[in-house]
């Protein structure tokens, strides 16, 4: 069994803080043959510089940017390597310097958490994140080959060279090890779904019901159409920088913490470890699933647990303070591109113990709307619709998940999904029945931005800091 030194568990300490005062997107498509990759990158681009309530005019908030960080996955969607270079020209950022980064289904956390370390370190005051992808070029067989290239050949492709048929088996590994009923998983698709039936920049919003969700279509078994995000155009941008810019720039700036996570990719064949403990856990927190993992042939990770999301949650709470994170978090986006990812996650990031997972859906903490109570619910997940219901344009997803947690902290929930004009923008009606999402008093937030099978995993929190 693998047990970490001292070192290895040791939080990251920055150099000064690091705040974000700004956030575009684009909507989400399957297709977007009118828009170049670039002409995406610039729509979040000047939704970031003119939509923000700054202080300053966008030119002059442009001119402070010293540093880029772009997130693409894939080259192989566009045939263009080193995107990055081309966007960053068409954006007018030359001669600055820029950095393409690409860690899996986790590069739009990655790029968040490298602006973050430049901003941390002194290496930049302003530095802009931006992230995109574009998966509308080739079939979507063809596109679950990319992107499961991703995968150990050795291990994984195996097992039929698209990611459902990875996660597949996790799905049968967790419902049997927890005693989790498949109509969690069901509800957690309806929930994202539906919530992403009130955002304009969503691709798959719906209102469905659970009965829908596993009468639907099997992609990979257990996992069923309505329960795997479909691939995105799109592109996501943020702007982060040190306090003193951030409070020239911005009345309403949010504090940021980052950390992350990696973990082998040969998912079936981990070693085990112990499980790194959160502040809110003790060493007798798991005495009993430590036993009961050996008479299942089990271990940690084992097929049911993220090392690297656990890693990377440990990280970030120890920087950001976090005692309990049901209590201390007002809202969450989680990785949700399938509803196994999502509910394994639960655990990982401590919104419940391990092996107690599907509680947090049945209790009805993670709506916005308990429907158990009736009140707002403790921790409400994927309010922005998620990988599920809105978007997964790779390189922009983290990022993304990011700018909905700063619009809620900041209050304006309302502003970007609201407006009839927003959606106008995008070619869509505001919905008659449209209603606001907007958490009350909502102080801090996390984002999971999560690769492959666990392989890499960033933590972002938010917190609200005037």
């Amino acid at each position: 069994m693998i047990e970490f030194a001292p070192g290895n568990l040791r939080i990251p300490k920055w150099t000064r803080p690091v705040y974000m005062v700004a956030a575009g997107t684009t909507d989400f498509r399957k297709k977007y043959p009118e828009k170049k990759i670039e002409e995406l990158a610039m729509m979040a681009f000047k939704m970031m510089l003119e939509e923000n309530d700054l202080k300053m005019d966008p030119l002059a908030v442009k001119g402070l940017i010293n540093f880029a960080c772009y997130g693409e996955f894939a080259d192989h969607f566009q045939d263009q390597l080193l995107c990055e270079s081309k966007v960053h020209d068409y954006l007018g950022l030359d001669p600055l310097y820029n950095i393409g980064i690409k860690t899996g289904g986790a590069t739009g956390g990655s790029a968040m958490l490298t602006g973050m370390s430049t901003v941390a370190s002194g290496l930049a005051d302003c530095t802009l994140v931006l992230g995109w992808e574009r998966m509308d070029e080739v079939k979507t067989w063809t596109g679950n080959y990319y992107i499961a290239s991703a995968a150990c050949k050795d291990f994984e492709t195996r097992l039929g060279r698209i990611y459902t048929s990875y996660y597949a088996p996790m799905a049968r590994r967790f419902q049997h090890a927890y005693g989790v009923d498949e109509r969690v998983r069901a509800a957690i698709a309806v929930k994202n779904r539906g919530y992403a039936y009130h955002s304009p920049f969503s691709q798959q919003p719906g209102k469905h019901t659970v009965e829908e969700v596993l009468a639907g279509a099997i992609v990979s078994d257990p996992l069923r159409f309505l329960e795997c995000c479909a691939m995105s155009v799109g592109a996501s941008a943020a702007l982060i920088c040190s306090e003193e810019m951030a409070y020239k720039l911005s009345d309403k700036p949010v504090r940021l913490y980052g950390a992350g996570g990696s973990h082998t990719l040969r998912c079936g064949d981990r070693r085990p470890m112990k499980i790194p403990l959160l502040p809110n856990e003790t060493e007798d927190t798991y005495k009993q699933l430590y036993k009961d993992m050996e008479k299942m042939d089990g271990r940690w990770p084992g097929f049911e647990s993220f090392a690297a999301a656990r890693f990377a949650a440990y990280l970030a709470y120890g920087m950001a303070g976090i005692k309990n994170p049901i209590e201390d978090l007002d809202l969450v986006e989680t990785h949700d591109a399938f509803t196994i990812s999502d509910l394994q996650t639960y655990g990982d990031v401590g919104l419940t113990y391990y092996g107690e997972e599907q509680n947090y859906v049945t209790s009805g903490e993670c709506y916005l709307e308990n429907p158990v109570t009736g009140k707002q619910g403790k921790c409400p997940a994927n309010l922005s619709g998620g990988l599920l219901g809105t978007m997964h344009s790779v390189g922009a997803t983290g990022i993304f998940q990011c700018n909905e947690i700063f619009w809620q902290l900041q209050g304006k929930y309302d502003k970007f999904h609201g407006d009839p004009k927003m959606w106008s923008r995008y070619g869509k009606k505001k919905p008659a029945d449209w209603k606001s999402l907007q958490v009350q008093n909502a102080r801090k937030g996390l984002a999971i931005s999560h690769a492959g099978v666990g392989s890499h995993v960033t933590c972002s929190i938010l917190e609200k800091a005037w």
